[in-house]
């Protein structure tokens, strides 16, 4: 088959696919039109469910008698004339697609008068010839456009049409949420001939709860959070229902993007993840928004039927929409008045580095001139057995050799289930060499003496010194953790809550639960379920006291394996100035001997 070009009939059904998917498509884009004429009052009529009629009158600029049938051709729009329009653009509508569209699939009337125009004309047009009529008629200033018979000319998608009710449930949705982007025009909806729906306009001092009273209901506005936040050229502002209302709300999830209506993927994952967290069953969020950016930094030229749009700051943008809602989340789960004066925030980039970066490998400790590379002990068990090796990598001499000593060691590696050395050994003098005897308990050995210590207390020491040179940087769980939570739990939660944010967790809170958000960077892998309650058991506020309480819970739950033990002694061993001070004060100093003994018995 050869190429060629399509009829424009063809053409613009094709065209009417994309743009015109049921009778609520054709209020959208009509609506929209008006707006863009400045109208300040429009009138929707529906017959049947918009199989019948739909009838759309606006007191709007108008359009003059001249430019009627070419605005019916595709393509034709007084919105923009250049591509740098196309860059920035300002109004609802500006494809040229919509009126012809609609016109190749019903039989369309559009008449129209323009203030300083003496005459009105009315254009006639039928989806099947195509062809326009222009004739004068009586109309005041405004415009009308009357479409009847939708789809009667093309059976296949007629058919795919719901039911009237079902219809006109769609019309009413999105007269709703067009009345929510535009408080200063009044509309009115009529069904079959009756008024459904009416909303007056609201002028830019009057209370705009009144409409959002009237779309969402009272339940929403009495218990609705107002939003109102503001970074660089970015604001959003609305209103959302906060965590604990009951009241499901998740019909009511209305997003603007200068004022246009929007489903877009990037703007509801924020959103999701700012409400990521709230275990409450019955709770559904509900939220009206309204993100106010500069028209050049978002294209709308993306879908036919401009429902997403593309950033070109995509990642601010998310975690601004985030930030702003998790800012106002928290302010209430702290039962403070969120208000609603502007909150300006920080001009602070987004800080995307939450993970903590690795730390580099431990430089080699120096010791009285000679310089050691150390390995910990690799252990396994069998038959409940532990098995173990003491192995260091020096340039030096070996272990002591008293035979006392020596036979001692033998002996203990036989109970043991190895009695060898891999490589040599430093002098009794060189710090570094660990073996593990429990789940719990370490032998230590540095310059010459021996020490038995709790894994547990290991890591808090590693733990505690991390905070003394800088408190790490918060890191999101990537699920957030909750518990249940009786009352005095929750009170407790919320007396901790600015400790632990001193200390880089963050929590938050529900009805019966209490809830983990950010841990401290590198310490995700934690079981946070296991200690959060006890955690938050501390009697204390004192920021050090609960740092403190929180480390040695964390370290008592948390089960590491030999490799990371060995990277926790590294840290010990080479960040204290006075290691054998450290082991002294917070391990048991033991006799070989006695320990050969204990283990003998």
């Amino acid at each position: 088959m050869s190429i060629q070009i399509l009829p424009a009939r063809l053409a613009n059904q094709i065209a009417a696919g994309e743009v015109v998917e049921r009778p609520s498509s054709v209020v959208k884009e009509l609506v929209e039109n008006s707006l863009d004429s400045a109208a300040t009052s429009i009138e929707i009529e529906i017959e049947k469910g918009g199989h019948k009629r739909i009838l759309i009158r606006d007191n709007g600029s108008g359009i003059a008698s001249d430019e009627l049938a070419l605005a019916l051709s595709r393509h034709a729009t007084s919105k923009i004339t250049c591509l740098d329009d196309l860059e920035a653009i300002h109004s609802l509508g500006f494809r040229g697609e919509a009126l012809a569209s609609i016109s190749s699939v019903a039989r369309l009337t559009l008449t129209s008068k323009p203030e300083k125009q003496q005459q009105a004309w009315q254009a006639h047009c039928e989806g099947r010839d195509m062809q326009v009529q222009v004739n004068p008629v009586a109309h005041p200033a405004g415009t009308s456009v009357d479409v009847a018979d939708l789809f009667f000319n093309t059976p296949a998608r007629r058919k795919f049409l719901k039911t009237e009710k079902t219809e006109f449930a769609h019309i009413d949705e999105v007269v709703r949420r067009i009345a929510l982007s535009r408080f200063d025009v009044s509309f009115s909806l009529k069904h079959n001939g009756k008024v459904v729906r009416k909303y007056p306009a609201i002028s830019a001092s009057g209370n705009k709860i009144k409409r959002l009273t009237a779309i969402c209901g009272k339940g929403f506005t009495d218990a609705c959070l107002e939003i109102n936040s503001q970074y660089q050229k970015f604001e959003l502002h609305g209103w959302m229902l906060p965590p604990t209302e009951l009241a499901s709300g998740h019909e009511f999830q209305y997003v603007y993007v200068n004022g246009r209506m929007m489903r877009d993927k990037l703007i509801n994952h924020a959103i999701r993840q700012a409400f990521e967290g709230i275990d409450n069953a019955e709770f559904r969020p509900g939220y009206v928004l309204y993100l106010s950016i500069e028209h050049d930094q978002v294209d709308v030229n993306v879908h036919p039927a401009k429902h997403e749009v593309r950033f070109h700051q995509a990642r601010l943008v998310h975690d601004f929409i985030f930030r702003a809602l998790s800012d106002v989340l928290k302010q209430y789960l702290q039962n403070e008045n969120s208000g609603s004066a502007t909150t300006v925030l920080p001009p602070v980039e987004p800080d995307h580095d939450y993970i903590q970066p690795l730390r580099p490998v431990a430089e080699p400790y120096v010791h009285e001139g000679h310089t050691s590379q150390y390995t910990g002990g690799h252990v396994r068990s069998e038959q409940g057995s532990p098995q173990g090796r003491f192995a260091a990598k020096s340039n030096t001499a070996k272990m002591p050799t008293a035979k006392d000593q020596n036979q001692s060691f033998g002996h203990y590696q036989q109970l043991m289930g190895r009695s060898e050395f891999e490589n040599d050994v430093a002098d009794k003098s060189e710090p570094g060499q660990w073996l593990r005897l429990d789940d719990d308990r370490m032998l230590l050995t540095a310059s010459g003496q021996y020490f038995q210590m709790s894994v547990s207390k290991l890591q808090y020491l590693v733990l505690a010194k991390t905070y003394q040179d800088s408190v790490p940087v918060s890191q999101p769980l990537l699920m957030p953790i909750s518990i249940e939570a009786d009352l005095t739990l929750l009170a407790q939660a919320k007396l901790l809550y600015q400790p632990l944010l001193a200390s880089s967790v963050e929590i938050g809170w529900a009805p019966k639960r209490v809830i983990l958000r950010k841990v401290p960077a590198g310490l995700r892998q934690v079981s946070w379920g296991d200690c959060l309650a006890s955690i938050l058991t501390c009697s204390s506020l004192d920021v050090d006291e609960v740092r403190k309480h929180l480390l040695t819970k964390v370290a008592s739950i948390n089960k590491v394996n030999n490799n990371q033990i060995q990277h926790l002694w590294q840290q010990f061993m080479l960040n204290s100035t006075d290691a054998i001070g450290q082991l002294t004060l917070h391990a048991s100093p033991i006799l070989l001997n006695e320990l050969l003994t204990k283990y003998d018995t």
